[in-house]
């Protein structure tokens, strides 16, 4: 396995240049001069020209990928344009409250829609998994900010036992008290993401069901939970491994709108205000990293299946 994640992680690396010029290309072409947007509305021509200069964005495109990229290649994702800090703090500053939220939607989603999912299946025709797989569709036809909105309502204005907006670090004052400023937002992120886990698990363990070696199994005896477990959810997981690999990457990157219903200062957030504002090397930086989460997850994803299911062969 060692030797298959050496091969996968070089494997890649021309991937990640490839996306890499795309990413430049495209974020090039976004209408607008960043050197206007930043001066404003009473800039003159001449102050926007020598703004542009200084930025070097009036070099030709190719030479400013090779500068990026070799800035890159050493770690230095450039200057933030509108903050005049470095990218890799303007996105260290967002990537707290989004990995934090991400990982307590994870929880959130784990705790409910497994058992649930299992429980669903297992019951399968009964007026249970009638009701599951009901409240299943209906998590997940709920829009995010509908949801977020009448938590803050519920549990923040009428019951006021819940923070309904901003999260301070865990290092500031608080510690880890600070992180209930997150459970209204991972729950919102839970709902629907719970709801697709309770459908895949609820799928993939009937699907298990079916097969010979489970009807083996139940032929010699063993007890219902023995092969429940054993035979059953464990063979399930490994459809279920890849949800849960690429929900916990579109937590962090995509949760523009649940960041922005709860006025929290994440990742999402920041890639929405830096389009408007024309911040070319915060965009790139974070989907830069966007793209490194991903492909870093699908490795894991993989390595997961060959420990989930020895049969996967890892070469």
């Amino acid at each position: 396995m060692l030797a298959y994640a050496i091969k996968r992680i070089f494997v890649l690396i021309p991937t990640l240049l490839a996306a890499s010029l795309l990413v430049f290309i495209f974020i090039h072409l976004i209408p607008g001069d960043p050197a206007a947007v930043l001066l404003g509305d009473t800039a003159t021509p001449e102050d926007v020209a020598q703004l542009t200069r200084e930025m070097g964005l009036d070099k030709p495109l190719y030479t400013q990928f090779v500068l990026w990229l070799g800035n890159f290649l050493q770690g230095d994702l450039g200057t933030s344009i509108f903050f005049q800090a470095p990218v890799l703090s303007v996105i260290a500053d967002g990537a707290e409250t989004s990995i934090l939220l991400a990982v307590m939607t994870m929880f959130w989603i784990v705790i409910f829609g497994v058992p649930i999912g299992v429980v669903s299946a297992t019951k399968h025709g009964s007026w249970i998994d009638q009701v599951s797989s009901g409240g299943a569709m209906f998590a997940a036809s709920i829009p995010t900010f509908w949801l977020g909105l009448y938590l803050i309502l519920i549990f923040s204005v009428t019951l006021g036992w819940l923070p309904s907006s901003g999260f301070p670090s865990i290092s500031d004052e608080g510690g880890l008290t600070n992180l209930r400023y997150l459970l209204l937002p991972s729950l919102t992120l839970a709902a629907p993401n719970a709801a697709l886990i309770i459908r895949l698990v609820r799928a993939s363990m009937l699907d298990v069901q079916r097969e010979d070696h489970v009807r083996t199994a139940r032929a010699k005896g063993l007890h219902p939970l023995r092969v429940a477990y054993a035979h059953v959810f464990r063979n399930a997981l490994i459809a279920v491994a890849a949800a849960f690999g690429f929900t916990f990457a579109a937590l962090v990157s995509e949760a523009v709108v649940t960041e922005t219903v709860f006025s929290l200062p994440g990742v999402g957030r920041l890639v929405v205000q830096s389009i408007l504002r024309r911040d070319y090397p915060v965009i790139q930086g974070v989907i830069l990293v966007i793209v490194i989460l991903y492909m870093v997850t699908n490795l894991l994803v993989d390595l997961a299946y060959g420990w989930l299911d020895p049969r996967v062969s890892l070469k």
